[in-house]
């Protein structure tokens, strides 16, 4: 069976393995996967990230960041854009996205993925993938 929407599937097991208290969650692996990891890694909310070879399109292994008191730094991750329904920032609204907001957003744009902060500096807008807090 094929999956529908890859990208909330890679966010509610990020969620699972974090309020399970797992200390790392394995996830198929695809370029917008990969970069949503790495934006959230250099972010602070995940710890690491290891590619592990696979016969088909290889596994992520996310491992996830906690606080001195076993709390998850990653408190919410929650899709924005859908396939039932995309949602597109231009320019001006990404730049408003980013005013008395908590946490940041993941938006692809024409020039890459990148966070709702990085796109304002470079005036483009594009898909709202998630946001994260």
């Amino acid at each position: 069976m094929s999956m529908t929407d890859p990208v909330s599937d890679l966010m509610t097991r990020i969620r699972n393995a974090s309020k399970a208290k797992k200390n790392a969650v394995d996830i198929p692996a695809s370029n917008l996967k990969r970069e949503i990891i790495r934006i959230l890694t250099e972010h602070k909310y995940l710890r690491d990230m290891v590619e592990l070879p696979d016969n088909k399109q290889g596994i992520l292994r996310v491992y996830i960041r906690y606080t001195r008191d076993d709390r998850p730094v990653l408190k919410g991750l929650q899709r924005v854009s859908r396939p039932g329904l995309r949602k597109y920032f231009d320019a001006e609204q990404v730049r408003l996205s980013t005013h008395n907001v908590r946490g940041m957003m993941i938006v692809s744009t024409s020039q890459g993925v990148m966070t709702n902060f990085d796109a304002a500096k470079r005036g483009i807008g594009g898909e709202a993938i998630c946001r994260c807090w």
